[in-house]
């Protein structure tokens, strides 16, 4: 277990290693920075000295090395668009990403899981048929026209929802929500479900082919002949064999919400990373972009090592073999 356990985080140091390169490459081939913050009248003598002060001048090798210093730290620097720390405007804006990330991916799996199991055990049905009928429009429709449709109806038809915004915030220390106000959770109903719909649909037609697939298995069917419930079949057997493809999914598929939030954010103008990270790519400001890619890096890393270490939780034969492994050595 614990040689399982280091070798998942040296996977995940080369990750972020290589991700780091990635965005130090940013730094060194996109853009001029110091043309970015003098502007084009500057002297080549102003030129020279930003350029000595903000160490650009050093070998690359160097640079890196700071890079990845100032990294671990959380420093990436200096906004070039709002001359503000970029840590200062990532920690302001990574609550409401957070936030909206957590209830869209609740929101797939509550939804989801009980369709996809209610898909499999009913699936001549014509509720079922419906169900799946409606899961292509999911699947196939954008993220942004889903939102452009949902506020259309609730916002403008309607006037149910608001249609932008995050809504009053309460401050909890640094961190700030919108779970604990009226109009906080009225700003995130259309966000949220904008960004679930296509993990809803994924969740739910996952969960319905493996159950489908699990039902035919041969200790199903022993199951069944020893006069076990329907209940105790599907519920006891079937849904936890089924949960450790689900887990693995879900698990990639929150990573993927947080990093892809950008569309949604970008039409519902929450205040969130995704859109600041877009309008880093209007202004070309690297700082932010590249402490962007390695945050959104780092929670992918994060969650595939949590991922892996429930595989243990779910699946006992993962444990079996990697005992034996162990035992063999």
């Amino acid at each position: 277990m614990f040689a399982f356990i280091l070798r998942r985080l040296l996977q995940a140091a080369a990750v972020m290693v290589a991700v780091a390169l990635l965005a130090f490459v940013l730094f060194q081939y996109v853009g001029d920075p110091v043309t970015i913050m003098l502007g084009q009248d500057a002297t080549d003598a102003e030129r020279t000295e930003l350029r000595h002060k903000l160490g650009l001048d050093d070998p690359a090798a160097l640079q890196f090395a700071r890079f990845i210093g100032n990294a671990t730290q959380g420093d990436f620097g200096i906004s070039l668009r709002q001359s503000e720390p970029v840590s200062s405007l990532i920690k302001s804006r990574l609550p409401a990403t957070l936030e909206l990330s957590l209830v869209a991916a609740c929101l797939a799996l509550v939804v989801g899981l009980p369709l996809g199991v209610y898909t499999a055990l009913r699936r001549k049905g014509w509720v079922a048929q419906l169900v799946l009928a409606g899961s292509l429009l999911g699947v196939s429709l954008p993220t942004f026209l889903i939102g452009i449709l949902l506020i259309l109806v609730f916002s403008v038809h309607l006037g149910w929802l608001p249609s932008y915004g995050r809504g009053e915030t309460v401050k909890l220390g640094w961190w700030s929500t919108g779970l604990l106000t009226v109009s906080g959770w009225k700003h995130l109903i259309l966000p949220a479900i904008t960004l679930s719909l296509f993990q809803m649909t994924l969740v739910l037609r996952l969960v319905r082919s493996e159950m489908l697939e699990v039902l035919r298995a041969d200790y199903i069917k022993f199951a069944r002949a020893r006069g076990l419930t329907r209940r105790a079949i599907h519920f006891g057997h079937a849904l936890k064999n089924t949960m450790v493809p689900v887990i693995t999914i879900t698990g990639l598929q929150l990573g993927g919400i947080i990093a892809f939030a950008i569309v949604t954010e970008t039409v519902f103008q929450w205040p969130g990373m995704g859109l600041l990270f877009i309008q880093a790519v209007q202004f070309a400001d690297i700082p932010v972009m590249a402490a962007y890619l390695c945050l959104i890096a780092l929670i992918f890393v994060l969650i595939n090592l949590a991922v892996d270490l429930l595989y243990f939780v779910v699946d006992p034969r993962l444990r079996a073999g990697l005992s034996r492994q162990g035992g063999g050595h």
